[in-house]
């Protein structure tokens, strides 16, 4: 899957979430917890299919699991080192406060890709990936402590 088409996987997901909480139900048998984790997938695919490193037409499942688990340390010591900047503001947001910023980074990704890859000042698309993957694991400990 191309990264745009990822990308649009993302907004597909953010998006219902958005639906979801403004309307308040969901007629699919399917909430935003599963749609939250849906994100962090994809955003992961996105952070392997745009590092070079595993570069691999026809991995295995063991690399795969192995990429997968990777991308996921290095996001997780990201959020590690932001929480030690922010603190841990995150705890006092509203889980529709994420929903929005994943929106947003949705849109940003969507004009870096279409610019080639070019930013003015914006941070590039892995790192928008890595933060929507922390902005999803925030919701879902936010919705876990409701």
């Amino acid at each position: 899957m191309r990264i745009l088409s990822i990308v649009d996987q993302i907004y597909i997901k953010a998006a219902r979430i958005r639906t979801i909480e403004e309307k308040g139900v969901s007629k699919i048998d399917e909430g935003v917890t599963s749609e939250l984790m849906g994100i962090i997938n994809y955003c992961v695919m996105g952070l392997i299919q745009l590092n070079s490193t595993y570069n691999n037409p026809n991995p295995s499942t063991q690399n795969l699991l192995q990429w997968y688990d990777e991308q996921i340390k290095i996001t997780y010591d990201l959020m590690t080192q932001k929480n030690h900047d922010y603190g841990e503001i995150w705890r006092d947001m509203e889980v529709s406060t994420f929903t929005d910023m994943q929106l947003m980074r949705v849109q940003r990704m969507k004009q870096i890709l279409n610019n080639k890859g070019e930013t003015i000042m914006s941070e590039g698309v892995e790192s928008n990936l890595m933060d929507m993957i922390n902005y999803a694991v925030f919701a879902l400990i936010k919705i876990g402590e409701q």
